[in-house]
């Protein structure tokens, strides 16, 4: 049967490669992956010289944590537990300039009580000194306090999102309300090229954690061949539609793709100009290959039970988040660009009641397996090559929720938090910025998101001004700055 288009006609050998598998070819590949493979026809700009980092682990837990009781501890919170925020010798926050900068609530200022509870809640944990570089961590970090010194916590990170859209905000660095953007594991893959043909430069795992949530991995305007592809930790199905077809054998297969690939010559000396055909053209073959390239990457049968452990495989809590971040590390190590790790489902860092079980049992799951990252990305030479960064949408409120009569949790708090980095390129044992005394505003003009991004594409050898699309303006607050002070 001669395949047809939608509309009936009977396509031409360039149509046909053109409509791939809509026009009903059994290649058996995820027509997103496909995509993600599928070159644009422009070369990728080149990294400049002295590029620290070949690879990213974006770490991403979702519904905000609370910074003060992780990685930004402040006793001043404990000795003034109870009052208002006028009633301590400290500038009341909410007053400060900073507050009103980059306060963006959606509903009405008037009505809007989010993120400025006045009534101080006390932290829920202790805190101690980590490491040679006693930076302060709080206790419920046990395994990643044993790595501190490899770490750079950047303390005076802001945003201007107090809802959970700030979700796509911290990956694309745009507000709800504004034009959305591409997320940042797209530009990385924009602008760099692949360092294995067999794999896609842009995977994530775990995510996206909701529909509304696809902006975080997408790339829009820069076509889907750079979106992020998600797989799921199944060696034997890791990909939708990304097994061959139960009824053909792998012969029919190998036939299949290389009359698509005869097809395609003649078309490509029909057409010699179509950048578009020739990148599809070459999309099929990486298909096929990638159909045992992925599998192995997933699967952990050659990982010894001393690495299983390290990442928590072993222990139930552990188990899911250490298996993501396994994977990840078998990503970088063959050549992925950039892995986006979602270790938890959506919002359940989200502590408005029940602040202390929240965080208590949230932090046991992902402690060890973030700490194994680090420990296992050192013993194999790949730490210095890697950047990780470990980072959330916001951090909760100094103040008590009192919405329901709440007793025991935070709000979401956009007007400081903390993320920190590790690996290619940055300080080891090293904070950089602070909140004032409270853990309300991030002090100084703090970071945005997209000081993160630029951070991050810097070490990855690319200057984000010269990621532009043509027909595309970007806004000077899509770009952001390097963070100097961060690195090494």
């Amino acid at each position: 049967m001669i395949p047809k288009s939608a509309d009936g006609r009977r396509l031409t050998r360039r149509g046909l490669l053109a409509a791939g598998p809509r026009a009903g070819l059994g290649l058996g590949f995820g027509a997103i992956a496909l995509e993600s493979l599928l070159g644009d026809g422009q070369p990728a700009l080149a990294a400049r010289a002295g590029a620290r980092a070949k690879s990213v682990i974006w770490v991403f837990l979702s519904g905000g944590y609370s910074h003060v009781e992780t990685f930004d501890p402040k006793p001043a919170l404990n000795a003034h537990a109870g009052k208002t925020y006028d009633k301590t010798p400290f500038d009341n926050p909410v007053n400060s300039p900073l507050h009103r900068k980059r306060f963006r609530s959606v509903p009405a200022e008037e009505i809007n009580v989010r993120d400025v509870y006045p009534i101080i809640y006390p932290m829920q944990v202790g805190f101690a000194p980590r490491g040679r570089s006693g930076i302060e961590i709080s206790d419920w970090w046990p395994q990643l306090a044993g790595v501190v010194d490899e770490l750079c916590f950047v303390r005076n990170m802001w945003t201007t999102d107090n809802d959970h859209a700030a979700e796509n905000q911290i990956h694309t660095g745009r507000h709800r309300l504004d034009e959305p953007q591409p997320s940042l594991g797209a530009w990385a893959s924009y602008g760099l090229g692949a360092l294995n043909e067999d794999l896609p430069r842009y995977v994530v795992l775990g995510g996206p954690t909701r529909s509304d949530t696809r902006q975080s991995i997408d790339s829009l305007y820069l076509g889907p061949q750079h979106a992020g592809v998600p797989l799921a930790l199944d060696p034997v199905d890791p990909l939708p539609f990304g097994r061959r077809q139960a009824a053909q054998s792998a012969r029919q297969q190998r036939d299949e793709f290389d009359l698509v690939g005869r097809l395609g010559a003649i078309a490509a000396a029909e057409h010699p100009h179509d950048a578009e055909l020739r990148a599809r053209i070459r999309g099929y073959e990486l298909a096929y290959r990638m159909q045992a390239a992925v599998p192995e990457a997933v699967g952990f049968a050659d990982e010894t039970e001393v690495t299983r452990r390290l990442y928590g495989l072993d222990v139930e809590a552990t188990k899911l988040a250490g298996e993501r971040l396994l994977t990840a590390r078998r990503l970088v190590e063959r050549g992925v660009r950039f892995v986006q790790v979602f270790p938890s489902p959506y919002g359940v860092w989200d502590s408005h009641q029940k602040l202390k079980e929240n965080h208590t049992r949230l932090c046991a799951t992902i402690d060890l397996p973030i700490s194994g990252l680090i420990r296992d990305l050192k013993a194999r030479g790949l730490f210095d090559e890697t950047l990780v960064v470990f980072c959330t949408e916001f951090g909760r409120t100094p103040g008590l929720e009192q919405r329901s009569g709440g007793v025991d949790g935070r709000d979401h708090h956009p007007n400081g938090f903390t993320i920190w980095l590790a690996g290619a390129g940055v300080k080891r044992g090293h904070v950089h910025g602070a909140t004032d005394e409270l853990g309300y505003n991030a002090l100084g003009d703090g970071h945005y998101v997209t000081d993160l991004h630029a951070t991050v594409l810097h070490l990855l050898g690319l200057d984000g001004r010269k990621l532009e699309v043509p027909g595309r303006r970007r806004l000077e607050i899509d770009h952001g700055e390097p963070i100097a002070d961060i690195l090494a």
